[in-house]
C-alpha cells in the first residue's frame, strides 16, 4: 500500500510568544539577534537551534533575526532578548509580547549556492537576492557567502549591470529638477585622498547642483562621510538633503541615513569584516547610489600606485571600463580620471585630520597644495563633463572658485544648511614616528600608514589617525619625525605605534 500524499501548503508556521527584553547588544554588521535560554520550552517545543534563522513580530512590525542560546540568568524564562537592531526594528518596549516562529525558507539562497559552483546569474536571481538583503533576511552567514561568491568567481558584465539595477531597484530615487546632475566617486585605497567636500564647494560655487551622498570608511581609517561628520551633521533624510541642494546647491551626506540603495551599507558591512572589494561588487555599490542619487554626470577618481587599492595600469583600465561600460547602460556618463597613488594626498589621515586639511585647502592656507591640485583637478574634469566649462579651462576655473574664496564661503553656507559647522576635534595622546637615519625617502606604504591609523582608532574615534611630515622624494635628518600618530587613549596609540616600528618600513629612506 503506497504512503498518502503530504500535500503541500503555504499556510503560516504556528507561532508563538515571549515578552520582549533589551540587551544593549550590536552584533558585527548591525545584525538583528535574539537570545533565548537553552532550556526555553519553547526553543525546546519548536526546535529552535542556535544560529537558526527565526522571525519576530509585534505592533505590525516583523524581522528575521539569528538566534542565540543562552545559560546565564538573561533573558529569563518567559523572556526573549533583542539586539539593538532587533529591538528598533520591531518598535518594542521592555515586557511586549513578541511573536516567534520559524522563518520561511529564502527561494533566493538556491541562487547564491548556484553561483559558489560558478554559475552566472540573470536579473531576477539578482532581484531576489537583493531584496531579501534589503529586507534584512540574510543572516551574515548568507551575506559571507553572497559577497565570497561573487569575489572568487568575477561577476562578468551583464552581471554586474543586473546587480546594479536590483540594488537601485528596491530603494528610493531622487529626482532634481535641473538637466546636469554632477556627482564625483573616488575608488579610494589612497590615505587622506578628502577631495569630495572641496569639490562640492567648487561645484555648487560655480551655479551646478551636487546632491552628493557618501559611504562610511569600508576598509579605510576614514570615509567622506566620516571626514565630514566631523565639520557638519551628515545624517540627513531625503526631505533634508532636498532642502539643503535647493537652497545651496549641493550637499556631502551619508548615503546610509538615506534608502538611497539601501542593500549597499549591509553589503559593505560584511565587505568590511571580510576586506573584500571585488571589482564587480565595487561598481555595482558605487554606481547603484549615482544613479538613486539622480546623477546624470559623473567624474571618477582612480589613484593608481603599487600600495594603493588600485595597483597597476592595467588593473586601472580593467576597473575603468567596467565602470564606465556599466554607467552607459544606464545613460550615465562619465569620466575616469586616474592619478598618482604612490604616496597619500595630502598630509592628514583619519577623519578630524582629514577635515583640518579640507579646512586648510578652502581657507588658501599653505601646505596642503597637493590636496588642493588634485580636488582642482577632479573638479575641472567634472566642470568640463557637465559642459560648463570648455575643454581645458576646467583646472583653471576651478582653481579660481578656491583662491576667489567663492567655495570656501558656499562650504560654510551648506555646513550651515546640514546643521551647523563644528570645530575638528584634536586627539589627546600623540607620538612621533621617527627617521632611523638621515637619506631620502624613496617610498611610502599606503597600506601600513592606514593600518597604523586604524589601530590607533580611527575612524570610530575621530580625532585618532596620523599626520605626515614627511613626503616622497623628500631629504630627512636622522631623528626627524616622519609622522605623528594620534590617538584617543594611550592604548591605542602604544598598540599603533609597536605596529609602525615592528612591522617593516613604513617609509623607504635610502641614506645619502
Amino acid at each position: 500500500m503506497s504512503a498518502p500524499a503530504i500535500e503541500e501548503t503555504d499556510a503560516e508556521p504556528i507561532a508563538t510568544t515571549l515578552r520582549a527584553r533589551r540587551l544593549g547588544l550590536t552584533a558585527a554588521g548591525n545584525d538583528p539577534i535574539a537570545v533565548m535560554r537553552h532550556d526555553c520550552p519553547v526553543c525546546r517545543s519548536e526546535g529552535l537551534a542556535s544560529r537558526a534563522q527565526i522571525r519576530l513580530r509585534a505592533g505590525g512590525h516583523e524581522v528575521v533575526v539569528s538566534l542565540l542560546h543562552s545559560s546565564a540568568d538573561i533573558p529569563a524564562p518567559g523572556e526573549i532578548g533583542l539586539s539593538e537592531a532587533a529591538w528598533h526594528r520591531l518598535g518594542v518596549s521592555d515586557g511586549d509580547l513578541v511573536e516567534i516562529a520559524h522563518s520561511q525558507p529564502l527561494a533566493s539562497l538556491s541562487d547564491v549556492r548556484r553561483r559558489i559552483y560558478g554559475n552566472r546569474l540573470g536579473q531576477a536571481a539578482f532581484s531576489a537576492i537583493i531584496t531579501d538583503i534589503a529586507e534584512r533576511r540574510y543572516s551574515d552567514v548568507h551575506l559571507s557567502a553572497f559577497v565570497t561568491a561573487c569575489s572568487a568567481v568575477p561577476l562578468d558584465q551583464d552581471e554586474t549591470v543586473g546587480l546594479t539595477r536590483a540594488m537601485v531597484d528596491v530603494g528610493e530615487r531622487l529626482s532634481w529638477a535641473g538637466a546636469v546632475i554632477v556627482d564625483k566617486h573616488s575608488v579610494g585605497g589612497l590615505p587622506g585622498n578628502r577631495t569630495t567636500p572641496i569639490i562640492v564647494s567648487i561645484m555648487a560655487a560655480e551655479g551646478l547642483i551636487m546632491p552628493k551622498t557618501s559611504s562610511r570608511a569600508i576598509t579605510s581609517p576614514a570615509g567622506t562621510a566620516d571626514t565630514m561628520e566631523v565639520l557638519a551633521p551628515v545624517d540627513l533624510d531625503v526631505p533634508a538633503i532636498r532642502r539643503v541642494v535647493e537652497r545651496e546647491g549641493g550637499c556631502i551626506a551619508w548615503g546610509g541615513a538615506v534608502k538611497l540603495s539601501p542593500a549597499d551599507d549591509v553589503i559593505i558591512g560584511v565587505e568590511r569584516v571580510l576586506d573584500i572589494d571585488a571589482v564587480g561588487q565595487m561598481v555595482a555599490s558605487v554606481l547603484s547610489k549615482k544613479i538613486a542619487a539622480g546623477a546624470t554626470h559623473l567624474v571618477i577618481d582612480i589613484p593608481v600606485g603599487p600600495t594603493a587599492k588600485v595597483r597597476s595600469a592595467e588593473a586601472a583600465e580593467t576597473l575603468s571600463t567596467a565602470l564606465t561600460s556599466v554607467a552607459e547602460a544606464f545613460g550615465l556618463r562619465t569620466r575616469v580620471m586616474c592619478g598618482p597613488g604612490v604616496e597619500p594626498i595630502g598630509r592628514g589621515i583619519g577623519p578630524a585630520l582629514e577635515a583640518q586639511e579640507i579646512l586648510a585647502v578652502l581657507q588658501g592656507e599653505p601646505g596642503a597644495e597637493d590636496l588642493a591640485h588634485r580636488a582642482c583637478e577632479l573638479a575641472g574634469g567634472l566642470l568640463e563633463l557637465a559642459g560648463a566649462t570648455p575643454t581645458g579651462g576646467g583646472f583653471a576655473r576651478a582653481l579660481e572658485s578656491l583662491e576667489s574664496g567663492r567655495a570656501w564661503a558656499k562650504f560654510r553656507r551648506i555646513c550651515e544648511a546640514q546643521g551647523g559647522m563644528r570645530e575638528p576635534p584634536v586627539a589627546k595622546f600623540q607620538q612621533d614616528m621617527i627617521a632611523p637615519y638621515s637619506g631620502r625617502i624613496v617610498s611610502i606604504d599606503n597600506r601600513k600608514l592606514a593600518i597604523v591609523a586604524k589601530l590607533a582608532g580611527a575612524p570610530t574615534a575621530k580625532a585618532a589617525g596620523v599626520a605626515l611630515h614627511s613626503r616622497l622624494h623628500q631629504t630627512v635628518e636622522a631623528g626627524a619625525p616622519l609622522c605623528t600618530i594620534h590617538a584617543e587613549s594611550p592604548g591605542e596609540l602604544d598598540y599603533a605605534a609597536a605596529f609602525a616600528v615592528s612591522d617593516g618600513a613604513i617609509f623607504g629612506i635610502t641614506a645619502e
